[in-house]
């Protein structure tokens, strides 16, 4: 089975875990210190925050802005069920904007139109959390001016496009955001095994989603309420999680940060031969924004019959996904009051939506067999 996706683990990620498992610590040591300076490096900030899952970091993100009940957050349907369950773990309440029908990531027109409603219905989101999706960033120049004009903070769901770029600088920048979140899942652009992180350039903000990744407990004399009392001492100062990366997470991401350049490059590469190569077929190939360099986590076709396609690829040893169902069409949303029909693109990119293979490792000759393959598929 060809999968859509896949890690790709050298013999130097390999000794890099291996050198902490035989030091001193297997947690909160100087490995992720390093993994943070690396993210700060690649995404040209001042303040990077590593968790144990993109989630996490969402999590914390959404509770540094100040996040609770009677506040509004807004995310997009088409993504993990994370970007919006985050908001409830807060407290607050969760709203989408739909997608757009050509890159499939918030609808630049669509949350213009929502805003306008929102305001005269006294009903504006606190947070907005846009989705880079399959790797390519929102407009996010376009989405800024909008939020601004009511004083809506923005976290950017970066999970699909460490690596990425948009308008000439790395997606991770906040140049248009508060706070910007990755993923490091194994079949995400680098991995820690599972792991997230956040960027941001605001000191305090930083300083906020530190305390809360470690129980909201602290040695810094600053955010204490009194002197400490010995080298033993620390306090609770806030509610927090304990959501702290381990060291072997960390080694592994500095050495794949590494090869950042090099994994994008041959997602791109293969990105364009797919291109290429399934311009004949009755498929609908992903578009990309001219303002932008997707990372290319994801490689989306869109297919009539997709029930049958999906199925037939399958069983010819195509190991295809769906990405994603819609976020609102879940029974736990369902129940909070959303229906099918509430956002009619997502809904429909759904309905014809498979991801493809698209990892680092795929050979030339196994994507031509995914091609034949889809071909026949198509064809039936």
């Amino acid at each position: 089975m060809i999968p859509y996706g896949r890690q790709d683990v050298s013999d130097k990620d390999i000794a890099a875990v291996l050198e902490v498992l035989q030091s001193d610590f297997l947690t909160q040591g100087p490995a992720v210190p390093r993994f943070e300076a690396a993210a700060k490096a690649q995404c040209n900030v001042d303040y990077a925050i590593a968790v144990n899952s993109a989630t996490s970091a969402l999590h914390i993100a959404c509770m540094a802005l100040d996040l609770g009940p009677g506040d509004i957050l807004w995310t997009v349907p088409n993504t993990f069920v994370a970007s919006a369950n985050v908001g409830i773990y807060c407290g607050a309440d969760v709203d989408f904007v739909d997608t757009d029908p050509d890159t499939y990531c918030m609808s630049v027109a669509a949350l213009e139109e929502k805003l306008t409603q929102a305001e005269r219905d006294g009903k504006l989101p606190k947070v907005l959390v846009p989705v880079h999706f399959a790797g390519q960033s929102c407009d996010m120049r376009a989405i800024a001016a909008l939020a601004g004009k009511f004083d809506i903070r923005i976290i950017e769901d970066a999970s699909h496009a460490i690596g990425a770029n948009y308008l000439g600088q790395p997606v991770g920048d906040c140049a248009y955001s508060d706070i910007c979140v990755f993923s490091f899942h194994p079949v995400k652009i680098i991995t820690t095994g599972e792991g997230g992180l956040a960027t941001t350039k605001d000191p305090k903000l930083a300083s906020r989603m530190e305390l809360h990744r470690s129980h909201g407990v602290t040695r810094d004399p600053a955010l204490m309420d009194q002197a400490s009392e010995g080298g033993w001492y620390y306090q609770m100062v806030d509610l927090g999680y304990n959501y702290r990366m381990t060291e072997m997470q960390a080694a592994l991401g500095v050495t794949q940060f590494e090869r950042l350049s090099e994994f994008v490059d041959r997602r791109n590469a293969l990105a364009l031969e797919y291109d290429r190569k399934l311009a004949d077929l009755p498929v609908t190939c992903p578009v990309q924004n001219p303002d932008s360099r997707s990372a290319f986590h994801l490689y989306p076709i869109l297919v009539d019959n997709r029930a049958e396609v999906f199925a037939r690829l399958r069983e010819n040893g195509i190991g295809v996904n769906v990405h994603y169902i819609p976020v609102h069409t879940q029974p736990f949303w369902r129940a909070r009051g959303f229906a099918q029909g509430d956002f009619p693109q997502s809904e429909a990119y759904y309905a014809r939506a498979i991801s493809i293979p698209l990892y680092f490792g795929l050979t030339e000759e196994a994507q031509d067999q995914v091609v034949s393959e889809i071909g026949r598929a198509v064809s039936f």
